[in-house]
């Protein structure tokens, strides 16, 4: 008796994973998902980056400095003089740094932005600013990563037209 609830635990434990990895297969592990598209916009409180996933958003306000960076590197524009983000990514390119990801995070009302870093083989990960760990993001291509329970507590649903109330 004790060895067939054993069993039936275990199968049961096993059906449980194998459903959520076949529901789940665009997530990251701990029910994080990849933002699939970075969008800079101007709003009527000021300049927006939207992070795009399925059919929802999240909006996070940065300052003009910030969303001129994310969008140059969105749209492959070069400016005559470097801005921060550049500078950053000059100096890892330099050392044969990069980073690799970057997740972002909600604590006490404050959007916070974890980058992870690679060089020389060896990996850290920086607290930052959400705005600047997404801007150097895309400016290495690296992934940004956000727990759904932040997505479905934050992300507003994404209407058809452009036109958004932020």
């Amino acid at each position: 008796m004790k060895t067939t609830w054993t069993l039936l635990c275990v199968i049961g434990i096993g059906l449980v994973v194998w459903s959520a990895r076949a529901q789940g297969e665009s997530e990251r592990p701990n029910s994080q998902v990849e933002i699939r598209q970075v969008e800079v916009r101007l709003s009527d409180h000021g300049p927006v980056v939207l992070l795009k996933f399925e059919d929802r958003v999240i909006p996070i306000f940065v300052d003009a400095t910030v969303a001129g960076s994310i969008q140059a590197a969105l749209t492959g524009q070069k400016l005559s003089r470097p801005l921060s983000h550049d500078l950053m990514r000059t100096i890892l390119d330099s050392f044969g740094g990069k980073v690799t990801q970057t997740v972002i995070t909600l604590k006490d009302g404050v959007f916070r932005g974890a980058l992870t870093v690679v060089m020389n083989d060896k990996t850290k990960v920086f607290d930052g600013r959400s705005s600047d760990a997404i801007a150097l993001a895309v400016h290495f291509k690296a992934p940004i990563v956000v727990g759904r329970d932040l997505l479905e507590s934050t992300g507003k649903t994404m209407p058809d037209s452009k036109t958004m109330t932020l």
